[in-house]
């Protein structure tokens, strides 16, 4: 397996190219340890895949955690494991870091990445991305900000996550205006459940941008595994919390389209629904995260899956909103 290359998608015109499947690492410091992170890091690595997603923040939801511990994990493993140029490491800075540290400013960002470089033990980060939008900083001086860390040769390349349109479009602006580094990718939310809040004005933005887009959220949270389908599913798990408000008819009509492709194919509801995602031509590679390897090679197997117009359409129709649903939602 370790010879093996999983087939490289341009993510924008970042340089970067990447495997049609990115591993989120907002597991680490959560529901997996280190030597459990170390195992699905090298069995995604040796499997051909090479981009790990992560952000300062993970996973600072946790009681007794501060936020670092994801990169922390993902650092030991780089040092002992020798692989750094085996991988593009993706991280993120902007979230509330605790003590008032947070958003898009220069002092924030600069020293952000310093931080995050330090857990991670590495000398540059390939991709570094905006994790919401600062509507206190001007998008100039986070972009010169950026500037400042590509020329120190501590970053590589710049994303955005969960940006506006417009506000995509302003930053775009700015960088043509003022030959500052631009956004090269996004990374929305998006999976068949949540569809709205990327196709349409954000999509389009990304496609006349050349944008990579890596979407999180890809599997809703589990709920697209088909593990959860009743409230008694979601008693003592882990996402139990973020998963209940998928359990409607609209939810439930997903699951029973992803079942019939998922039989069709000889597949599994969470393989057929990253293939949706790696079918739609926005998409550069959908971020999925897993606890063990098996669970690994199932999300893996997913690259090779390539669903027919048929499939795709069924489950477009079955995503759908009613008129009724969308007055709810």
């Amino acid at each position: 397996m370790s010879e093996k290359q999983a087939t490289r998608r341009k993510l924008g015109n970042s340089g970067l190219e990447i495997a049609p499947l990115v591993f989120g690492g907002n597991v680490f410091g959560w529901t997996v340890n280190q030597a459990g992170a170390s195992d699905l890091l090298d069995h995604f690595v040796n499997a051909g895949f090479n981009m790990v997603d992560t952000a300062d923040v993970y996973s600072n939801w946790i009681p007794g955690n501060r936020g670092g511990e994801s990169e922390t994990i993902i650092g030991k493993w780089l040092k002992q494991s020798g692989k750094r140029d085996q991988v593009l490491i993706a991280t993120k800075s902007g979230l509330d870091m605790g003590n008032g540290r947070k958003g898009l400013s220069r002092e924030h960002i600069l020293r952000s990445a310093d931080e995050s470089l330090a857990r991670l033990q590495t000398d540059y980060i390939d991709l570094y991305q905006s994790h919401t939008e600062d509507a206190g900083t001007p998008l100039e001086e986070t972009l010169e900000a950026y500037a400042e860390l590509i020329k120190a040769g501590k970053v590589r390349a710049i994303g955005a996550s969960n940006f506006k349109p417009e506000t995509l479009r302003a930053a775009l602006e700015i960088s043509r205006e003022k030959g500052l580094p631009r956004y090269e990718s996004l990374q929305p939310e998006y999976n068949l459940y949540e569809r709205e809040k990327f196709e349409g004005e954000v999509e389009a933005v990304c496609r006349e941008n050349h944008f990579g887009v890596i979407p999180y959220f890809s599997l809703a949270s589990g709920f697209l595994t088909g593990k959860y389908r009743t409230e008694k599913d979601l008693a003592n798990r882990s996402r139990g919390s973020r998963v209940q408000k998928y359990l409607n008819p609209r939810g439930l009509r997903i699951l029973a389209a992803l079942d019939e492709v998922a039989k069709h194919y000889n597949a599994t509801p969470a393989q057929v629904s990253l293939a949706w995602l790696l079918a739609k031509p926005a998409i550069t590679a959908p971020i999925a995260s897993a606890t063990d390897v098996k669970q690994l090679d199932e999300l893996l197997g997913a690259t090779g899956l390539a669903l027919d117009a048929a499939a795709v359409q069924k489950l477009d129709q079955a995503s759908a909103y009613s008129e009724e649903e969308r007055r709810i939602a």
